[in-house]
């Protein structure tokens, strides 16, 4: 079967077999930000945005996602040029092993395309569905927060470094999703 979709802004055909998942096709292609954390649906590490939502894609039935628009990490931005949100998380040091972030990345930026100035609990509540194996989400909430403000336009996005000026020490893990 053939199944059509706008991903990151381009729009693409592909071959498919019934029973694979969005998750399956967006890595077979080349959109690899996406991780295969549990194949469940409880960890959200394949969150990417389909029509704008939040949605784990590897419970996603390929059939289902026929001629959706698709966002995946890949479509924020790149290491030279970070979205605000990927700024952010940078920024706070919100990155340690990194396996995670384009999970938790793709739902942030659609928390905040909704609501454009949560609170913390807001932060924390839709966040609530991806797992970090490596952090208490302190430092991830706080990124949030900070990229809510950075859209908002009442901070500059810094270039580098966290706000404090401390330099990050997250070095292997890559914001723009890409495989380390």
């Amino acid at each position: 079967m053939h199944v059509d979709l706008t991903i990151n802004g381009e729009e693409q055909e592909y071959a498919v077999s019934r029973s694979e998942s969005l998750l399956d096709v967006l890595r077979r292609n080349g959109y690899t930000g996406a991780k295969r954390g549990c194949d469940t649906g409880t960890c959200g590490m394949c969150t990417v945005l389909v029509d704008g939502d939040p949605e784990m894609s590897c419970v996603t039935p390929i059939g289902t996602a026929d001629g959706a628009t698709v966002e995946t990490i890949e479509g924020l931005g790149s290491q030279d040029d970070l979205d605000p949100v990927q700024a952010a998380f940078v920024d706070n040091s919100a990155l340690q092993c990194g396996f995670c972030i384009p999970g938790m990345i793709m739902r942030s930026k659609a928390l905040l395309d909704e609501n454009p100035d949560p609170t913390e609990q807001e932060v924390r509540d839709a966040l609530s569905d991806n797992l970090c194996r490596c952090t208490g989400y302190k430092k991830i909430v706080e990124a949030v927060l900070d990229a809510s403000d950075r859209l908002d336009g009442e901070r500059a996005v810094a270039d580098g470094g966290s706000p404090s000026g401390e330099s990050c020490h997250c070095r292997d893990a890559d914001p723009a999703g890409g495989e380390k």
